[in-house]
């Protein structure tokens, strides 16, 4: 597994407070930036390849990063009006193999996920997606999961996660196959959360999830991104 699509075009609307000439992954987190941390990680756990799915402001980003970072090649899809996460994977499936598993990531999120670990629990399991896991007692920010005892998930749940429940970590583990059925077409604008992922269930996909407790942070707010320095000061 040696493949990462990183969803980097949102607009970065709650952030812009903070953060206003530069799209989300941009943003500077101890004189660099996120994308570059986020990127340098999964560099270290075998990542060899990046596709970037950008939209808002995304020259900033191709500029810095370029065709290779830190010996990696770099490519890049470009969304012409917005296209939400979902669109975005779709426009970059075209960069991928059509037959090898590839890890997916947003941009605006660093999740400290053992690569080999989750590679080898969705391989052992013939998993469709598997979906990294965290535990949060914040209510109302992320989907939680209903998992059943050997990593399946059972129900997508888009209401609140609190006391500690299992949510959504945004590093997936994904088998080309499960955006095979063509049935959202490429250049349409949808949700992941909202679209590919009940549409996922409804079709009988099998979709895996697995605990870490590695470091989690999401900037996508102003003071979960004035945190960040912290916690990725390592």
């Amino acid at each position: 597994m040696i493949t990462a699509v990183i969803l980097a075009g949102g607009l970065g609307t709650r952030l812009r407070s903070v953060v206003p000439d530069l799209p989300k992954p941009m943003a500077p987190v101890n004189g660099r930036p996120f994308l570059a941390c986020q990127m340098d990680y999964w560099l270290q756990q075998g990542i060899q390849h990046f596709v970037l799915s950008v939209g808002y402001r995304h020259q900033s980003i191709m500029d810095y990063f370029g065709s290779n970072y830190c010996g990696s090649p770099v490519e890049y899809v470009v969304e012409d009006t917005p296209l939400g996460t979902g669109g975005g994977l779709l426009l970059a499936v075209e960069k991928l193999s059509p037959n090898d598993p590839f890890l997916l990531l947003n941009g605006d999120t660093y999740f400290a996920v053992d690569l080999a670990r989750l590679d080898a629990f969705a391989r052992a399991s013939q998993a469709d997606w598997c979906f990294s896991l965290f535990r949060t007692d914040e209510a109302g920010r992320y989907m939680g999961m209903d998992v059943a005892a050997n990593g399946q998930i059972i129900r997508l749940k888009s209401e609140s996660v609190g006391g500690g429940g299992l949510a959504n970590g945004g590093v997936y583990w994904v088998h080309p196959r499960a955006l095979r059925d063509g049935a959202f077409a490429v250049g349409r604008s949808i949700s992941l959360e909202n679209d590919l992922f009940p549409a996922a269930v409804a079709a009988g996909q099998k979709l895996m999830g697995l605990e870490f407790c590695g470091t989690f942070i999401d900037i996508g707010v102003p003071a979960d991104y004035q945190r960040a320095p912290v916690l990725l000061a390592a």
